[in-house]
């Protein structure tokens, strides 16, 4: 009986053993080296995130900033984005002269942004106050538009003709 109990004690030993030697090498061969891998990658992880919370506080920031500039500047927005049309051109400002005529010009050195009209208008006035009152008009319009120099004025008896080109902003498409 007792040859027995010691080799129920050696097999215990041995298992114990074979065990210890397994855990062992399972820590050495296994844990160990990705307990190190995963160090390195936790760190990069944590540049990385600091990086990323860099740039989002960055983009927080600039979206503010747009937002601030958008509705500071929505009616120039709206006017960019408001199609230009002639005939209404024409039908709003053309009960300030006797004769408002628009002509498109094509241009060969533009962008693209804009199109570029030549006005003729002939009107009944003394002074050209009439045509300043026009041009107030016009930069509280609906639209984009620049009025380019020279202005010409000629008079013929008691009307002035006035002929000048403007250019009209726009956008096509709106690219988002």
């Amino acid at each position: 009986m007792n040859l027995r109990m010691n080799i129920r004690t050696v097999y215990v030993l041995l298992l114990s053993l074979f065990l210890m030697i397994s855990i062992f090498m399972f820590s050495f061969f296994l844990l160990i080296p990705k307990g190190k891998e995963y160090r390195t990658l936790r760190l990069e992880d944590k540049k990385e995130s600091r990086v990323l919370d860099a740039s989002r506080e960055e983009q927080n920031q600039l979206q503010e900033k747009l937002d601030k500039l958008e509705k500071s500047h929505k009616v120039v927005i709206k006017a960019f984005k408001t199609s230009f049309n002639p005939q209404k051109f024409t039908r709003l400002y053309g009960k300030e002269f006797q004769d408002l005529f628009l002509s498109e010009l094509e241009m060969s050195d533009h962008n693209g942004s804009f199109k570029v009209y030549e006005v003729n208008a002939t009107t009944k006035i003394n002074s050209p106050e009439t045509f300043y009152h026009f041009l107030d008009q016009v930069n509280h319009s609906d639209w984009i538009i620049g009025v380019n120099f020279p202005i010409h004025f000629e008079r013929e008896g008691d009307l002035i003709k006035s002929s000048f080109t403007m250019k009209v902003h726009h956008i096509d498409e709106v690219k988002e």
